[in-house]
């Protein structure tokens, strides 16, 4: 669709994000909006044995609010080391888990300064694992919705809106017997679930 969005930083962001990246031409990341705590910004969620579990990046205290998103800085501790982890957990008996584990492990390997830096090198990689490829532009500055279509709002961990463009399509999980299906969960769960199905899954997902 030749249509530019506005988009979040996201932490490899959850169906719902990618199934808009999969359906648009080009996407702007406004990283000059002040960062919010408690969003996707530096959160993802998996499935694990025991239900939903979320993925927080620390990020150096004492500038939420008011630092605007390409500021934030990742805390240099020991996260890494534990959402890979956390990640192997899940997905190592998954059916693509051993395909793409190379491909995203450096990650949690190479350490990165900004957040945005981080999540827009893992999303540009998830894209090629995909077989998308949009035009992936940052903002120079807050951008106004009035020539966009905007889902910055929308996309929301606890205060969500209603987004008229997206539908929960049931994929294979690997603890779907035990938690039931979980829906709208990291792209990371439909990519090591289904391989290179995840862009049929997602085609389905966006509602035009």
């Amino acid at each position: 669709m030749n249509e530019s969005i506005l988009l979040t930083s996201f932490y490899a962001g959850n169906i719902q994000y990618y199934s808009k990246l999969a359906y648009y031409e080009t996407c702007i990341t406004d990283i000059h909006q002040h960062y919010e705590k408690q969003t996707f910004r530096n959160r993802c969620t998996i499935a694990t044995a025991n239900g939903r579990m979320d993925l927080i990046i620390p990020i150096i205290k004492g500038s939420e609010g008011k630092t605007i998103d390409k500021d934030i800085k990742i805390a240099d501790d020991n996260w890494q080391k534990i959402h890979w982890g956390a990640l192997e957990a899940a997905y190592r008996h998954s059916p693509f888990f051993m395909y793409y584990e190379d491909d995203i492990r450096p990650f949690y390997q190479d350490r990165y300064t900004y957040l945005v830096d981080f999540n827009e090198a893992l999303q540009t990689c998830i894209c090629d694992l995909i077989g998308i490829q949009p035009t992936l532009l940052r903002s120079n500055s807050y951008l106004t919705a009035t020539n966009n279509l905007d889902f910055r709002k929308t996309l929301h961990p606890k205060h969500p809106i209603v987004d008229k463009h997206f539908t929960n399509v049931p994929y294979y999980q690997v603890f779907e017997q035990k938690q039931g299906f979980i829906e709208n969960l990291s792209i990371l769960d439909l990519l090591f679930n289904m391989g290179n199905e995840t862009i049929l899954v997602l085609q389905k997902s966006f509602v035009p």
